[in-house]
C-alpha cells in the first residue's frame, strides 16, 4: 500500500505539467489531463472541461483549463484532480511558466476574496507545478464564483496574476466526461485557428516591413 500510495503521489505531482499532451497515451498522469485544447487572450477557447481514465484500481477524473497565448506558448493550466477506488484523494493542481520565485508559491483568490497560497511540489525546465488539497469548501466557491486569479511571482520578484473565467466550471464539474475524439475534434479545430492567427499575423508583418522599405 506505500508503494501505491508513493506512486500515485508522484504522479499526481506532475499530473499539471502534462496538459497539452498531443496524443492519447496510456499512462495515469497523461491519461488524466488528456489532450488540452489552446485558451488564451484572443486564442480559441474551449474553458473548463472534464477527462476521465482508469488506473488500476482507480477511477481518476480531472476538471481542467489550459491557458496559452497567441503563438502557443504556455500560460496557465488548473486541474481538479479526484481520484477513488483504491486510492481516494483530491487535489488542486495550477502549473505555471518557470522561472517562479519559490516560496511565495501560486495564490488563489476567487472573485477578489481572501488569497489562498498553493505550495509548488515540482519545477521542471518548461513549468512549475502547485498544489492543495481540494475541499468540498473549495468546490463551491469555484461553483459560485465568476473568476479565479492565479497569482506567481517571477524572477523578477514581480507578480503575474492570470485571471480564468468560471463560466461553464459547475458543468464541467457536475457533467459527463468529454469523449476523447469529440475532445481531438476540438482539438485539431483550435489548432487550426491558432494557425490561421499565426499565418495572419505573419502576413502583416511581412507587408509591413515592405512599406517600410519602400518609404
Amino acid at each position: 500500500m506505500f508503494k501505491s500510495e508513493k506512486k500515485m503521489r508522484a504522479a499526481l505531482s506532475v499530473l499539471a505539467v502534462v496538459f497539452g499532451a498531443s496524443a492519447p497515451v496510456s499512462s495515469f498522469a497523461q491519461d488524466a489531463a488528456a489532450q488540452a485544447p489552446a485558451q488564451g487572450v484572443g486564442a480559441p477557447k474551449l474553458g473548463w472541461y472534464k477527462t476521465c481514465s482508469k488506473q488500476e484500481d482507480n477511477d481518476i477524473c480531472v476538471v481542467q483549463n489550459l491557458i496559452l497565448a497567441n503563438g502557443g506558448q504556455f500560460v496557465t493550466a488548473a486541474g481538479l484532480i479526484s481520484v477513488s477506488g483504491k486510492i481516494n484523494r483530491k487535489l488542486l493542481q495550477v502549473s505555471v511558466p518557470s522561472a517562479r520565485l519559490i516560496p511565495p508559491g501560486i495564490m488563489m483568490q476567487i472573485d477578489g476574496g481572501k488569497g489562498q497560497k498553493l505550495d509548488y511540489v515540482v519545477c521542471l525546465p518548461d513549468k512549475c507545478t502547485a498544489e492543495v488539497p481540494l475541499t468540498d469548501a473549495m468546490i463551491a466557491s469555484l461553483k459560485k464564483g465568476s473568476d479565479v486569479i492565479f497569482t506567481s511571482i517571477n524572477f523578477r520578484r514581480a507578480p503575474t496574476p492570470i485571471k480564468i473565467s468560471l463560466e461553464g466550471f459547475t458543468g464541467a464539474y457536475d457533467g459527463e466526461p468529454v469523449s476523447e475524439s469529440k475532445l481531438a475534434e476540438t482539438q485539431r479545430s483550435l489548432q487550426e485557428g491558432m494557425q490561421k492567427k499565426a499565418e495572419e499575423a505573419r502576413k502583416k508583418l511581412e507587408d509591413a516591413q515592405k512599406a517600410a522599405k519602400a518609404q
